[in-house]
């Protein structure tokens, strides 16, 4: 992997011997990497091989068959108590794939929702929250829109402007191009890295869109269904360059051949 100059590199996600199964069946097993804290890491592989599943793993919305995922190097997220669990999920946030927004409510109710759960803010401060957020991701002067007024890019930048509405320091991206235009996408993948240059948070991305891979990705798992393990990490861009592993440079050069 690619060290980052001058400065330590500090593990921020650690997955340790992960098997993930439905019932009898497993979909993954054998998995170890590590996501350093500022990452932009990417999470790829061939259809159903199980990128959004390993997500759900990490957040924790899905129980491991085996293994451990480590927060900050050390905290076993499954092992820990409920409080502490409860503690990590409110560190991180989540952009689903369809952008999961609340049709019935505009965009600065959607992201005022887990402000209003978590957090003893006033209104006021909520409101001034809320608006900040969608300025990030350029949608300032579209708080009292509802999601069915705006476009599919805009949906998925509100999405975003709600997944930090509590200041994570760890976002988890799943599929955050699906369905977008080629220059919305790219939009997409500038603001994402606009967000990790200001915020300094770590990004977790599931993705099979090779520009965005390359563009904003600096870490990697690939995953692969045949083997039913993972069979490459580190730089997508070393990997295109490097990597041996037929699976692997098919799936960077779209079965090219090139690099």
């Amino acid at each position: 992997m690619e060290q980052k100059p001058l400065q330590q590199v500090q593990p921020h996600i650690v997955v340790q011997n992960l098997t993930m199964a439905f019932g009898s069946f497993v979909l993954q097993r054998d998995l170890n990497f590590t996501v350093n804290r500022g990452d932009v890491f990417i999470i790829m592989g061939g259809s159903g091989c199980g990128k959004s599943t390993l997500l759900r793993h990490m957040v924790g919305l899905q129980s491991p068959a085996a293994g451990r995922i480590l927060y900050d190097g050390t905290l076993s997220f499954w092992d820990a108590e409920a409080e502490a669990r409860d503690r990590i999920m409110r560190r991180i946030g989540i952009l689903y794939q369809s952008g999961a927004l609340w049709s019935s409510m505009t965009l600065s109710e959607n992201i005022a929702l887990p402000l209003r759960e978590y957090t003893a803010l006033r209104e006021e401060e909520i409101r001034e929250i809320c608006a900040l957020k969608l300025a990030l991701v350029g949608l300032s002067g579209f708080e009292d829109y509802y999601p069915s007024e705006i476009s599919g890019g805009m949906k998925k930048r509100a999405g975003l402007a709600r997944a930090m509405a509590l200041d994570p320091d760890i976002l988890f991206l799943d599929e955050p191009s699906a369905g977008l235009d080629p220059i919305s996408s790219r939009l997409l993948d500038d603001l994402i890295l606009e967000l990790r240059s200001s915020l300094g948070a770590t990004l977790v991305v599931v993705t099979h869109e090779l520009a965005s891979i390359f563009t904003i990705g600096n870490n990697s798992v690939f995953i692969d269904a045949d083997a039913r393990t993972m069979i490459a990490q580190g730089d997508p861009k070393v990997l295109l360059a490097e990597s041996r592993n037929p699976t692997v440079h098919n799936f960077l050069t779209r079965g090219g051949g090139g690099t």
